[in-house]
């Protein structure tokens, strides 16, 4: 597996910025990361994306860029279309969804850009929303859905017949959305190859944070979609909040300090007969659900600071997801990409974002793919400990 970061943890919308980001974090972070090269999970807003596939010299610019700094492209997150931090995102991260052309122009821009700048021999990887919020979605949203992503396989094998260069788009299955968890968009992409839609350019997205959110078994959830014929194309390497008792007052307390406005923080809860019980956001769990089972709460951790007792993270789904994909056909070509985009909204904050996003990608390293050990020490704080 390759491994890298993603960018959307940055707020630069325009080229300048992406070109500074680089220069003042991912270089950096691979520095300290003590890593030759590393690469980058670019997130290119839909205005950026357009502009880098139309213009040589600015996808120049950005290729020199990333080799000044010892980094690679492979993989772009084309799911947040633009404004990824503003100061209220919750629901408008899924807009446009797949029924509006603009989301297929978006991803086909950020497939061009991205065939240009891989690494000679190398394949790109591109994840994508699961078609979009679930309400409203009828029987039409679905069918125009299915055309446009039929529309993007056929351009994406178009795109390797004129480049030489496989670029593959990967659904990402999100709580709350038309394809919510894994089984979802196994059930629904499997039959639409039928359709078109051609399962070697089009696979699974598989975010380890939303895989725990809906309580799914790691090993069992990469297995469907191997044996349904699909492709793990990417893993997006994230932790979830896990709440064993919230109905205790210490407990609703500490996972009450991750509330939030920016960001929509989807909560589970596993009951006791084994129903999962949803809700839309971090409040309403806190409002509403019955709390006689355990939480787990859509919120990116970083993957190397454990959250305080009582709660803790998810960090074992993370282990088995990858052990699974790696066990699987193609699983060692999937992108690993650690993407823990809420940093800034941490309780407390953070001060060092470079040394933060390094101690993940060294974690990442070190603990998922068995890289040797780094010269730098392990971070073994709390989340409450860095944040002071």
């Amino acid at each position: 597996m390759e491994l890298s970061y993603c960018t959307n943890v940055h707020p630069a919308e325009d080229l300048e910025g992406v070109l500074e980001q680089l220069d003042a974090f991912a270089g950096p972070v691979r520095e300290q990361a003590g890593l030759d090269r590393l690469g980058v999970g670019l997130w290119l807003p839909a205005e950026l994306a357009l502009r880098l596939a139309s213009s040589e010299p600015d996808r120049e610019r950005l290729r020199e860029r990333l080799d000044a700094n010892g980094l690679e492209l492979r993989t772009v997150n084309a799911f947040p279309y633009s404004a990824f931090h503003a100061d209220v995102v919750k629901l408008d991260v899924y807009r446009p969804d797949w029924t509006d052309p603009r989301r297929a122009s978006f991803t086909l821009d950020c497939a061009r850009v991205l065939a240009e700048l891989l690494p000679a021999g190398a394949s790109g990887s591109i994840s994508t929303l699961p078609l979009g919020w679930r309400d409203p979605w009828t029987a039409g949203d679905d069918a125009r859905a299915t055309e446009a992503l039929v529309h993007v396989s056929r351009e994406l094998r178009r795109l390797r017949d004129e480049t030489g260069r496989t670029v593959r788009l990967a659904i990402e299955p999100e709580p709350g959305c038309t394809l919510d968890t894994v089984d979802d968009v196994v059930r629904w992409l499997a039959p639409r190859v039928a359709e078109g839609i051609d399962p070697e350019f089009i696979g699974v997205c598989l975010d380890t944070c939303h895989l725990a959110v809906s309580f799914a078994d790691p090993v069992a959830a990469v297995r469907q979609i191997a044996e349904a014929g699909l492709r793990v194309v990417k893993v997006q390497a994230s932790a979830a909040l896990h709440v064993e008792h919230p109905g205790d007052p210490a407990n609703r307390e500490a996972v009450a300090a991750f509330v939030e406005q920016r960001y929509l923080h989807q909560t589970r809860e596993l009951s006791p007969d084994g129903t999962v019980l949803a809700v839309d956001d971090l409040p309403e769990a806190l409002a509403e659900l019955p709390a006689d089972g355990p939480w787990r709460v859509h919120f990116h951790v970083p993957l190397h600071l454990a959250p305080s007792a009582p709660i803790s993270a998810t960090t074992e789904v993370l282990r088995a997801a990858v052990d699974a994909v790696r066990g699987i056909p193609h699983g060692d070509e999937a992108h690993l990409d650690v993407e823990t985009y809420t940093w800034s909204v941490l309780p407390g904050g953070v001060d060092d974002l470079v040394a933060g996003i390094a101690g993940e990608v060294r974690w990442a390293a070190d603990e998922l793919l068995g890289a040797p050990p780094r010269p730098a020490p392990a971070d073994t704080r709390s989340l409450s400990e860095v944040a002071s």
